[in-house]
């Protein structure tokens, strides 16, 4: 037996996926399916990830089997992704970045230290002007996507991808560590938001899990 293990712990206990003849499985949810509201309705919770990452698992099982990169940890697909199929790319990206959502989330957020404030303050300013550029940002991902908060070359950067790609792969413009993610896709939010991204986006920040946040962060520092 494999063990899924990424080059940082910040892949999480989450996704601590177990590799067993290349069937990946859909991680628990640390809380309950309502636990974040009002942010984020129970509605949306179950549908999002009891269907769509749910699918992507199965898909991504699905695609894996008899072929090349059967037996690979996620982490090793999602490095060396341009040699797969974009079924792969798609589902194998789907699955890392919604085991990564769940866990950047909480429904007992509490504020941000001292020492990873100063961090974000060192690079954007304040936490304010921070909030203010990663929401600019995820605002006006066009289409479907992710906005990112990730370590590059030991320093805090914003960036966006397209659909389910994220900064670990291989095909992205900016790569890096992961610490932060915002799923903006419309399955995500669009029950209780509608067309109004901005307002998910605001909402969201409620319910931030600022202490994984800068585990995370601390761990792609090492």
């Amino acid at each position: 037996m494999r063990v899924f293990k990424s080059f940082l712990p910040v892949t999480l206990l989450l996704l601590s996926t177990q590799v067993v003849s290349a069937q990946f499985k859909l991680p628990t949810l640390p809380y309950a399916t309502n636990a974040l509201e009002p942010a984020i309705d129970k509605q949306t919770m179950e549908i999002h990830y009891g269907k769509h990452h749910a699918a992507y698992v199965s898909n991504l099982n699905g695609a894996l089997k008899g072929a090349s990169a059967e037996g690979k940890s996620l982490a090793d697909l999602l490095a060396q992704v341009s040699k797969y199929p974009a079924v792969i790319r798609n589902n194998a990206g789907g699955h890392f970045n919604h085991s990564m959502f769940w866990l950047i989330m909480t429904p007992k957020p509490k504020p941000v230290s001292p020492a990873f404030l100063k961090e974000i303050n060192g690079t954007f300013g304040t936490i304010d002007k921070f909030k203010a550029a990663f929401a600019d940002s995820a605002a006006k991902r066009f289409g479907s996507g992710w906005a990112w908060l990730i370590v590059q070359n030991g320093k805090l950067k914003i960036t966006t991808t397209a659909n389910q790609d994220n900064p670990l792969m291989d095909v992205v413009a900016e790569k890096g560590k992961p610490i932060l993610a915002l799923d903006v896709w419309e399955h995500a939010y669009y029950l209780k938001y509608q067309n109004k991204r901005p307002d998910y986006i605001n909402a969201w920040w409620t319910v931030v899990n600022w202490a994984e946040v800068e585990r995370r962060f601390n761990e792609a520092k090492k």
